[in-house]
């Protein structure tokens, strides 16, 4: 009867159309999302997990089915089908070269269609739609048919490798994850509605830390307020109580001999019971931290400390600066307000689509907000770093330089410091500038 003969081709059209399915949903699955599925006791998450492991075995799994059905699918459609549609057009009165020409044409090519609308596309678009899902549900049966078909596979799975050998494609795949793919994937699942914009923010913001020294991140000495403990605690107090800050550096004598960490909270409550302190006793040690410390060291070390409060020295033991758990934070998220002041971002985007860009920024913010490459490995860690690196020389206000197809230009100095650079995309005239 033809109609079993058409249910049978629709029956292997489907059936290819289900094995492609399982191997993109199985192959496009993520294993992380797979093994909090698998702790959650979804059903097939642990042998769809298997299969995802070992997917040369699972392919070969899929292949052989694959190639099974196309052969019966195409003996049925040519011998079978073929021929009755021919002998139907015979009794249409066409000529029997026409008829068989045209029914096996018919066939053949309503059969091409179907094998790529029902066995390929639309499976495999429901796959990708909901990949880890699809592959759950398909892995029960996959697990059997891969047991079933598992002497074929062996055999096709060693001359796959010998020939991969002979073509010397035998190396192990690489499954390394760059940072640029996982701030990709960030990207993806904020533009999915998965991460809010401040979500992925602060995960850029702690991606960065270890790629950030606490140079670039700690208060410069030259803005960090100093006591001497040699002055009268009287003295000390309404340096307190006029600064705004809570805590201090402590030195005795010479701003070279710094003793720690002096808390105005301590000296106010000595002061409150109307007794005369003593200023070193109540100096708390803070730890040493080295200028060239990546930021995620430094949180580590500022865990261990009493006043969550770090000292950094450059390489000769010279005080730069001091970093706090603060410091760690805004580099996460931002800079906070503190008191009335409302803080200055580090880059305003002016209305010709420049960049105002504050010296002291971490470079590889500006790189980010850019898309500009920066050397991994590099001497500087701010945009004053880099363009004094670039120039080779402390410049003046107007000097500018060209820099990946980016126009850079300084129009604000603090004293010898770089405070304000102009940042423009580049003209095709405009030349680089020589230091």
């Amino acid at each position: 009867m033809p109609y079993i003969e058409v249910i049978l081709v629709l029956l292997l059209i489907t059936l290819n159309g289900l094995l492609a399915m399982s191997e993109l949903a199985v192959a496009s699955s993520r294993a992380a999302k797979l093994r909090t599925m698998a702790d959650q006791r979804v059903k097939g998450a642990r042998r769809a997990l298997a299969l995802a492991s070992d997917p040369g075995r699972f392919l070969s799994t899929v292949q052989i089915g694959i190639t099974l059905i196309g052969i019966l699918a195409g003996a049925f459609s040519g011998a079978t089908l073929g021929s009755r549609v021919s002998s139907w057009l015979l009794t249409l009165g066409l000529p029997l070269n026409i008829a068989e020409t045209l029914g096996f044409g018919l066939v053949i090519g309503l059969i091409t269609y179907l094998s790529l609308i029902i066995g390929e596309l639309v499976p495999k678009q429901i796959a990708l739609r909901n990949p880890e899902r699809i592959a759950c549900l398909v892995a029960p049966a996959m697990t059997i048919l891969a047991t079933i078909s598992a002497p074929v596979v062996w055999f096709l799975e060693r001359s796959g490798r010998l020939i991969l050998a002979l073509l010397g494609q035998n190396r192990v795949k690489d499954n390394t994850v760059t940072d640029a793919e996982i701030h990709a994937m960030i990207a993806e699942a904020e533009s999915a509605g998965v991460l809010e914009p401040e979500e992925r923010t602060m995960i850029a913001g702690v991606m960065r830390l270890g790629d950030r020294l606490v140079r670039t991140i700690m208060t410069p000495g030259t803005d960090v307020e100093m006591i001497d403990v040699n002055e009268a605690p009287a003295k000390i107090g309404k340096q307190m109580a006029g600064s705004g800050h809570s805590r201090f550096i402590a030195y005795e004598g010479s701003k070279e001999n710094i003793m720690g960490v002096l808390q105005a909270k301590d000296v106010a409550a000595a002061l409150l019971r109307r007794r005369a302190p003593n200023i070193r006793k109540l100096v708390k040690q803070a730890p040493a931290i080295p200028e060239t410390l990546d930021a995620l060291d430094v949180v580590n070390r500022l865990k261990e400390s009493e006043v969550h409060f770090g000292l950094v020295y450059d390489e000769y033991g010279r005080f730069e600066g001091i970093v706090t758990t603060a410091d760690i934070l805004e580099a996460i998220v931002g800079v906070f307000r503190h008191d009335s002041s409302v803080p200055e971002p580090d880059i305003v985007e002016r209305s010709d689509g420049s960049l105002l860009v504050s010296g002291g920024t971490p470079i590889d913010k500006l790189s980010d907000r850019l898309g500009m490459s920066v050397p991994p490995t590099r001497e500087f860690q701010t945009v004053a770093g880099f363009v004094l690196d670039r120039l080779a020389r402390i410049p003046a206000s107007g000097d500018s330089f060209t820099e990946h197809g980016f126009h850079f230009e300084v129009v604000d100095l603090d004293g010898r410091r770089i405070d304000k650079v102009i940042v423009s995309r580049t003209k095709p005239s405009m030349r680089r500038a020589t230091p």
